[in-house]
């Protein structure tokens, strides 16, 4: 698969929805991670990512104006030992309880399927970084509809044994807007990676269509000493 431009994917989609980065840095020295969550809605718009130990959740901007907060309001990272987990949406908590009790990331997600927001039947999409035993590796998943079907789940996991440097992999809830939303189709998308994590924070920022973004989390692991970086940018302040 050809590695494509970031930035051009981010401008060639008006709205992608909510999106997963994983990969590794120009460097090799750092495992990258990123979410963004997009709204078209004034309830989905009005949140902000917050941190939540060494994970975040997202949170109302404005509390009085939530109307309804199913779907919208749950942690989308945690962190579990030498695994970090990153969801666009409550399965962010299954995979860590399950994986607690031994099960696997691929078995948590057997337990689950897309969003029940017809007409849309979001996908759920996930990712894990995994450095236990001193490595590195990722993996990223999405749980679909058969093309718009709610009787059909379809499950795709793809995993990346020693990513390569200044590569990544990129995976969105939507194909761009429409009515209803089209999902995500075919394998996660391969990205060049580059830049320290104020450079990569801010191409993501300033590439996501401005009228529809709402949050951004990024992190660089250090691999040798698993020290953090962590950059979280919200449009309301």
């Amino acid at each position: 698969m050809k590695t494509t431009s970031l930035q051009e994917k981010l401008q060639q989609n008006s709205y992608p929805g909510r999106g997963i980065i994983l990969g590794r840095s120009e460097d090799g020295s750092c495992a990258i991670s990123a979410y963004f969550i997009m709204g078209r809605s004034e309830n989905s718009r009005n949140r902000v990512f917050v941190e939540d130990g060494a994970g975040i959740r997202t949170q109302a901007f404005d509390p009085s104006k939530m109307v309804d907060s199913s779907l919208i309001i749950y942690a989308p990272v945690r962190v579990l030992g030498d695994y970090t987990i990153i969801t666009n949406g409550d399965q962010t908590d299954t995979i860590y309880t399950l994986m607690q009790e031994g099960k696997t990331f691929e078995e948590s997600l057997r337990t689950r399927e897309f969003e029940p927001d017809a007409p849309n039947y979001t996908p759920r999409i996930s990712g894990l970084i995994d450095q236990t035993n001193h490595g590195f590796s990722y993996a990223l998943s999405i749980l679909k509809s058969a093309d718009g079907d709610p009787i059909s789940c379809q499950r795709y996991t793809f995993s990346y044994a020693n990513p390569i440097a200044g590569v990544g992999h990129f995976i969105h809830t939507y194909e761009g807007d429409g009515n209803p939303l089209p999902s995500f189709q075919g394998e996660p998308e391969k990205v060049a990676v580059s830049g320290n994590i104020n450079v990569f924070s801010e191409m993501l920022w300033t590439n996501l269509n401005p009228d529809n973004k709402v949050s951004l989390f990024v992190r660089y692991i250090h691999l040798q000493t698993k020290h953090t970086e962590t950059r979280i940018l919200n449009k309301n302040q």
